[in-house]
């Protein structure tokens, strides 16, 4: 092979992998679509105003907790090697009044179903487009 064939060569190797590469995201994407739509199957399908309104009352539960009150925390302080104090651990110690306040919040939009074992489950999603 002379010069000019081997440089052709090489153009040609290097367009076939960039269409590889190419090629191979496309089916990455696929990938991640489908593995998104199997995890979404078997999901209780809610209408978007339902979700709106989960999010509006987590909003609500947030806002009604007082992140500023440092009797919600467990702060250990130490000193610096240049005699500055800091914070070693911050740790939230009210965390299940927070979850306690959404719940209620969420409780407030949704009922608990009587569901037995013997009775039918709620509702899933059956469709996968």
């Amino acid at each position: 092979m002379n010069q000019y064939e081997l440089e052709t060569k090489i153009e040609g190797l290097k367009k076939a992998i960039t269409e590889h590469e190419e090629m191979s995201q496309a089916h990455k994407d696929s990938l991640i679509e489908a593995e998104q739509k199997l995890k979404d199957y078997n999901k209780i399908a809610l209408p978007p105003m339902v979700f709106d309104e989960i999010h509006e009352a987590v909003e609500v539960a947030v806002d009604e907790i007082d992140f500023s009150d440092a009797s919600n925390y467990n702060i250990d302080l130490s000193i610096d090697y240049d005699n500055k104090v800091c914070i070693d651990n911050l740790e939230l110690t009210h965390s299940t009044d927070l979850v306690n306040e959404i719940v209620e919040k969420i409780s407030e939009i949704f009922t608990e179903m009587d569901c037995p074992e013997d009775e039918e489950g709620p509702v899933v999603n059956d469709t996968v487009e």
